[in-house]
């Protein structure tokens, strides 16, 4: 608590560094726009949230959110499917590549590292053969397109589903027994297995939750956008991971929550459009984030050593 009471005050310095030097930028407009361009990287990092609670990790999610939003652009076009039914199977193909990840890991026990390295370049390959890496989908119908760019109230629609994804992710880590068995694999999957856990069920789980997360911000992103390409989520893995790892969920498994997730996920969104606002150099996103991550990952590594004592 004490570490994310830390990020808080971080996050409350940084809006009021921004909001005195950035253009228009504290307004409820781009709030909604904070909202809306971190919604899905958001349900990325909270659906890694239990995959590094346990030891593991997950890099394949940014390819396969490309590869469900071409799934999803191929069976509406080109197959003429209605766009819910072609929006159903691009959540199915998360799910698919989900359960790839959940077979190698949990059933032949390899690494989830290297699994998911392999995946990444899988997932990312079949979409550009899919779409010889230049076919762009677009022309969705207004009511898919309002899951993206459309407002329920005063509300952005894509904070509905980043909120009802926080509360089920929530109730999973810390208020289900579920959670406490992510927390003992993370800690030492062979006592788990000791004490009777079914780690590798539980292991199947998360990955499986995570691929089913990469389709449904698929969803989110086409609809945003208005277009579905090979290319789409690239690199979001890796600001997912920030965000995860930056909320204070150790790297090295045990220990995690989801609201330092969010914590982390607000601090990377508000710095990168701050800096945007502030007319500062694009590249010092970049910088700042990798030093955010670097320290995030210190201070774990710090708190893992107090726990030991």
């Amino acid at each position: 608590m004490t570490y994310e009471r830390g990020l808080a005050l971080c996050l409350v310095l940084e809006i009021a560094l921004f909001a005195s030097i950035g253009w228009n930028f504290f307004t409820a407009g781009n709030a909604g726009e904070i909202v809306r361009a971190s919604a899905e990287i958001g349900l990325l990092a909270l659906a890694l949230t239990p995959v590094i609670v346990t030891g593991g990790i997950d890099l394949s999610v940014g390819s396969l959110l490309g590869l469900c939003a071409v799934v999803l652009g191929v069976t509406w076009r080109d197959a003429g499917w209605p766009i819910t039914v072609a929006a159903a199977a691009a959540v199915v193909a998360g799910v698919v590549g989900g359960g790839l990840n959940a077979l190698l890991v949990a059933r032949l026990g390899i690494p989830p590292l290297i699994v998911t390295l392999g995946t990444y370049s899988l997932f990312r390959g079949v979409a550009e053969g899919v779409t010889a890496g230049v076919r762009n989908y677009s022309d969705f119908p207004e009511s898919f397109l309002f899951l993206g760019q459309g407002r329920i109230g005063v509300v952005p629609s894509q904070l509905v589903v980043l909120v009802a994804a926080a509360i089920g992710f929530w109730l999973i880590v810390h208020r289900m027994a579920v959670g406490r068995m992510l927390r003992a694999i993370g800690f030492s999957p062979d006592g788990a297995r000791y004490a009777g856990l079914p780690v590798g069920r539980r292991l199947g789980s998360v990955y499986l939750l995570s691929g089913m997360c990469a389709g449904v911000a698929a969803l989110l992103y086409v609809a945003r956008l208005g277009q579905a390409k090979a290319d789409a989520g690239t690199g979001f893995e890796l600001m997912a991971i920030t965000a995860v790892i930056l909320g204070g969920t150790s790297i090295f498994g045990g220990r995690g929550s989801v609201g330092g997730t969010l914590l982390g996920l607000a601090t990377l969104a508000v710095l990168q459009n701050g800096l945007r606002l502030a007319d500062l150099p694009a590249e010092l996103a970049g910088v700042v984030t990798a030093a955010l991550l670097l320290a995030a990952l210190g201070a774990n590594r710090v708190l893992q050593g107090r726990s030991r004592k």
